[in-house]
């Protein structure tokens, strides 16, 4: 039975992914800094900040511990932050690196260490169109998930002797606690710069990390993929 570790699990993405992959006949181990209301056999849920090395150490060794490997890593954990640059505190943007750059590596790292001992592992990593789309009023988060991207492809790069792939998915907007704050007519406006005009939905995404956790995906690493026929 596989193992896979979602990070951010306690809701939105995070939550339904590890719903998901608990279907698909997965142990699931999720993450965040708050509980988690998701019950399920084969759902483990950890309090872990992953900005926190030492806690991130200490959740991939019970992983190991528990149960003898890890297959999968779902870097969904993030912080996000839309406002003008001139409205942005560096407390603000270091919430923003040490939440989607350094967490994300951190994991992926200690992850990796894991699952090499198989010689196989599936990471995927959650980027955003905001990337691609250059959105202002975001510059700190694209920057923090453009980090992510291209971090993703050079670990691909050294992962990619054990077995294990590193790929990434950027979602367009999702019907979530992070996007309701959005007033309606600028949530249109972008949406209407997609070629899909529409919201994204969980199932966009399920869509894609099952393509890449795949088996069979094997051959299929450091690649960017974004929902909505956005154009990079």
């Amino acid at each position: 039975m596989p193992v896979a570790l979602v990070t951010g699990a306690s809701r939105g993405i995070g939550r339904d992914l590890a719903g998901r992959l608990v279907s698909k006949g997965y142990q699931v181990v999720g993450c965040s800094r708050s509980e988690s209301d998701l019950e399920l056999d084969g759902y483990h849920h950890k309090q872990v900040d992953v900005r926190d090395e030492e806690a991130v150490k200490t959740l991939v060794s019970w992983i190991g511990s528990e149960f003898g490997s890890l297959y999968a890593v779902i870097n969904n954990a993030g912080a996000a932050s839309m406002n003008h640059a001139f409205l942005t505190p560096d407390s603000t943007v270091e919430k923003l690196l040490s939440t989607n750059v350094r967490g994300t590596f951190t994991v992926s790292r200690e992850a990796a260490k894991l699952m090499r001992t198989a010689k196989q592992g599936r990471i995927v990593n959650i980027s955003t169109i905001a990337v691609p789309l250059r959105l202002d009023g975001q510059a700190a988060y694209v920057a923090a998930k453009a980090a992510v991207e291209r971090m993703s492809q050079v670990l691909a790069q050294e992962f990619g002797p054990f077995g294990i792939t590193v790929n990434v998915v950027g979602p367009t907007p999702i019907d979530t606690d992070m996007t309701r704050g959005v007033p309606k007519k600028k949530m249109e406006a972008l949406i209407n710069r997609f070629a899909i005009r529409r919201m994204g939905t969980f199932e966009d995404v399920a869509n894609v990390v099952d393509f890449f956790l795949r088996p069979e995906s094997e051959a299929v690493t450091g690649q960017i993929l974004y929902l909505g026929g956005v154009p990079n």
